[in-house]
């Protein structure tokens, strides 16, 4: 099952509050996108879900996921 909740860890960092380690992912990703135009940024979003889509490895959570934002952006 799909883990919904904020689920952010980096190994070996103390945090005093849940949601820093995913505050860092999400500098890392605005840095990714620094100073590329449209395409390129599109590219990277792409190149990174089929990374992160191989690490997961399971079709059925990655088809859930799949689901889940295409209902996010087009409705029910």
């Amino acid at each position: 099952m799909l883990t919904l909740e904020y689920h952010f860890n980096e190994p070996h960092t103390r945090t005093f509050y849940g949601y820093e380690p995913g505050d860092a992912f999400y500098e890392a990703l605005i840095e990714a996108h620094r100073d590329l135009d449209e395409e390129q940024s599109a590219l990277v979003n792409a190149r990174l879900i089929l990374l992160l889509a191989n690490h997961i490895g399971d079709v059925g959570l990655l088809r859930e996921a799949i689901r889940l934002a295409r209902e996010d952006v087009v409705g029910g």
